[in-house]
């Protein structure tokens, strides 16, 4: 049964994250990766620093798409897939495969990627992220990346809306 206190509670709830924008949570200045860079380097920067997308942006800080987890993926296991196909797909893979040393953030990256403003809604975003299948969006101003709001930055704000199962962060709630 639901009280008038937990209605209460739920609305006011709904009108805090109403006006949360992507720019209140968002992560400024992220790690990027120029498009000439090697595919290997930016596997090698993603794992170091625990991330998964990366923004391709050109020297002026222009965002030009993105590189994902599964982008980087896609390229390194298409050959060891290919012993899989038909000889004849196994040819037309390997007469379009560049050795890997030599394929770059350009050759794998999205480059038709979708963006979003620091001041668009919270929810717009998570709209967008869900109906997309996106594990983050580009935030950008004038075409220039000004941060990335990541599929766990909208669930730690819904989250801190949330009573605490424990404590009151939650990053710790289970642990």
């Amino acid at each position: 049964m639901t009280t008038s206190e937990d209605e209460a509670k739920r609305n006011a709830a709904r009108r805090e994250l109403a006006g949360s924008t992507v720019g209140d949570v968002m992560s400024r200045n992220p790690t990027t990766i120029d498009p000439d860079a090697a595919l290997e380097t930016a596997a090698a920067v993603m794992s170091e620093r625990e991330i998964r997308h990366l923004p391709v942006v050109d020297d002026h800080g222009r965002l030009i798409g993105m590189l994902s987890d599964r982008d980087v993926r896609g390229v390194v296991l298409a050959p060891v897939l290919g012993q899989y196909l038909s000889p004849a797909a196994r040819k037309a893979l390997e007469a379009v495969s560049l050795a890997l040393c030599d394929v770059r953030v350009r050759d794998a990256m999205t480059w038709d990627h979708v963006a979003i403003e620091p001041g668009a809604p919270l929810a717009h975003a998570a709209a967008l992220m869900f109906e997309g299948g996106f594990g983050s969006l580009p935030v950008v101003e004038g075409g220039v990346l000004v941060g990335i709001v990541t599929e766990r930055d909208v669930l730690k704000a819904f989250a801190l809306l949330l009573p605490a199962i424990r404590g009151s962060d939650p990053d710790t709630y289970f642990w």
